[in-house]
């Protein structure tokens, strides 16, 4: 099947316009905001890293960095990279995508991060909206909720690595930034996008220099609204859905707004498999739910990580002709991440990384050309040991879960949040790309 572009793409050199330029701060999370871009009929590139940013942007190039929970030093480092190789394709504005949870370690990287781009695009205040309605993230008089629960009552209250354990957000982001952070309560939201720019104005009139703003939004028209206002900003900073807002209002406000309907590219056929490295709860789910043959490592081989990639790709050698095949952690094994290995969480967690890593390498010698990778650290683990750089957003599976489709290869993968997708999950991907 063909994964030729769509026909309305032109090279940049004949585009009037410029792309909006993005950058996610881990492989799910820029996946997630592709989806919801190319769902807004926007023509979208996903680069898998700053070298891999392409010159032909179509409306929106979105980078995939995995800065998440590394040092701040190091986020701050890659992000002014990536801003640096957007600006060199044309884009000029930037949006930085994190996470609808806001988890970040105590000194960022949100505030290090967005700090860093106001440097690099000199940008007065910065917009954040983490706000995701459709998957029940909103920001109530900065207040971050998960459903009808507070931030810190939620499951990610015990996040491995980022236990969020704050809600409030102002307070949050004013521990990682030495700027002044302010509030856009809804009440402001709601009387429209010019009452949001006289706020923004007023903020702005309250500081020396740039700062950080906080939008409250529970409804997907907040976030419109939202966008509508800072359509003109050089740097915005939130979500994936105010993501996908923004670079339709940005193009609005420029006169070139996207088709309705934007073409997506087909996965090509092959033989399928599953990595699933999440330990949540969703994942868990949709591991029991799988009927089909699986794998499960037990969490010591992997840390070892020879014996479980040598046992994973055997198996897969042996069922692949099976139809698609399973290969996951073992979920009721939690403690054992500390208590039979030595290492600290972070060790283990990384071990764990690079035995999928070599797995994922593993699977697509052996033919697999669909791979679905479940958990945000598998997910990019599995995107740098495959060397991946650039790829075009195919069918969605469920909301902020794409299919991509590899610009240099015969491969799709689909990288899944942990959290991500209903019980059917694994079924729902595979019966998008059936042939």
């Amino acid at each position: 099947m063909s994964t030729a572009r769509p026909t309305n793409t032109l090279p940049r050199s004949l585009r009037s316009y410029p792309p909006i330029g993005f950058i996610a701060d881990d492989i799910t999370g820029a996946t997630d905001l592709a989806s919801a871009l190319a769902g807004r009929g926007l023509d979208t590139r996903l680069a898998f890293g700053s070298a891999a940013v392409p010159d032909d942007g179509g409306d929106a190039v979105v980078v995939a960095l995995k800065i998440r929970s590394v040092p701040a030093s190091e986020a701050r480092a890659a992000a002014t990279e990536a801003a640096e190789a957007l600006r060199a394709v044309g884009a000029q504005q930037i949006f930085f995508k994190y996470c609808s949870t806001f988890d970040s370690t105590a000194d960022g990287n949100i505030g290090p991060t967005t700090d860093a781009l106001i440097d690099v695009s000199g940008a007065r205040h910065v917009a954040h909206c983490p706000s995701y309605p459709a998957n029940g993230r909103t920001v109530y008089l900065g207040h971050l909720f998960v459903g009808d629960e507070l931030l810190s009552e939620s499951p990610m209250r015990d996040h491995p690595l980022n236990p969020m354990r704050d809600p409030q957000l102002r307070r949050v982001l004013g521990e990682q930034t030495p700027r002044g952070v302010a509030l856009v309560e809804l009440s402001t939201v709601d009387a429209g996008a010019d009452a949001v720019t006289v706020r923004l104005a007023e903020t702005a009139g309250l500081t020396a220099g740039a700062h950080h703003v906080i939008a409250d939004a529970v409804r997907d028209e907040d976030l419109d609204v939202i966008a509508e206002a800072t359509a003109g900003d050089r740097l915005a900073a939130g979500g994936a859905a105010y993501g996908a807002a923004f670079a339709v209002a940005a193009h609005a406000r420029a006169g070139h707004p996207p088709p309705v309907h934007q073409q997506r590219p087909v996965p090509p056929p092959g033989p399928a498999a599953i990595l699933a490295g999440s330990l949540s709860r969703a994942t868990r789910e949709q591991v029991r739910a799988f009927d089909g043959p699986t794998l499960t490592l037990g969490v010591v081989d992997l840390v070892d990580g020879d014996y479980a990639v040598r046992r994973a790709l055997d198996f897969a050698d042996r069922r692949r002709a099976c139809g698609p095949l399973l290969i996951t952690t073992d979920h009721d094994a939690v403690g054992l991440r500390v208590g039979a290995t030595g290492l600290s969480p972070a060790q283990v967690s990384r071990r764990i990384e690079l035995a999928m890593g070599r797995i994922g390498i593993g699977l697509e010698g052996l033919g697999i050309r669909r791979l679905i990778v479940a958990g945000g650290e598998t997910s990019g683990a599995v995107a740098e040991a495959l060397a991946l750089r650039s790829a075009r957003i195919g069918p969605d599976i469920s909301v902020g879960v794409p299919w991509l489709v590899a610009e240099d290869r015969e491969l799709s993968v689909a990288f899944k949040s942990g959290n991500f997708g209903g019980p059917g999950f694994f079924r729902d991907a595979l019966e998008v790309v059936r042939s």
